[in-house]
């Protein structure tokens, strides 16, 4: 079974969307100091890292964290590559005309640094995201910081995707794993009242799946 961890490594150093919280951990307990156990303390904002948003993040009266269903989070999931594609459009989706895809993970680019924030990534057309609603898909993924462009005001894909019911998984780290079919686990946090919730995200190849 190869399992691929396309999360980002959450340390001091991960770069946030410019003006966010960054993240900080501190030691409660500390058995250097004489306590019996090490325990921490992180204050991070719920979009560090891979992350889900939650359409609360951009309507007052949207569903919360809590209150989003958990089965678009895991199951067979498709990967494709939109590599040096400046926006996520149809054509980068035409592996949508073929098999029925539930959950869509899209590539954007390779080597991308974590702890340098990018405002020129690729984010997902609003063509494209009707088509993914259109197909029934139920959660589309990407290594972009937003699937809306970093200066959008309007944040019309991410409004497109939750009223077609699609969950929105950001900021993924797709460098190691081919395209292929794998199954995507990425539970968010159960975060009472929250607008995101970071998820450890992992892909595990389906056999015959023509992934890694």
């Amino acid at each position: 079974m190869t399992l691929y961890d396309v999360s980002p490594l959450i340390s001091e150093a991960i770069a946030v969307w410019p003006g966010d919280a960054g993240f900080a951990r501190s030691l409660t307990f500390r058995i250097a100091a004489g306590a019996s156990v090490n325990v921490s303390a992180i204050s991070l904002s719920t979009h560090t890292g891979s992350h889900v948003d939650a359409p609360y993040h951009f309507a007052e009266q949207g569903r919360t964290v809590d209150q989003l269903p958990l089965e678009p989070f895991i199951g067979p999931a498709m990967l494709v590559s939109a590599e040096g594609a400046p926006i996520v459009g149809l054509e980068q989706l035409a592996v949508l005309d073929g098999e029925p895809v539930e959950r869509l993970i899209v590539r954007t680019r390779r080597g991308g640094d974590p702890n340098r924030f990018d405002p020129g990534f690729a984010a997902l057309a609003p063509a494209a995201a009707r088509r993914l609603v259109e197909v029934g898909v139920r959660l589309y993924g990407t290594d972009a910081y937003s699937v809306d462009p970093f200066d959008s005001k309007t944040l019309e894909t991410h409004k497109i995707l939750a009223a077609g019911g699609v969950m929105i998984l950001e900021a993924l780290r797709l460098d190691e794993p081919p395209p292929g079919l794998y199954e995507l686990i990425a539970l968010p946090l159960r975060i009472a009242r929250a607008d995101a919730s970071p998820v450890r995200a992992v892909l595990r190849r389906l056999p015959g799946g023509r992934g890694g």
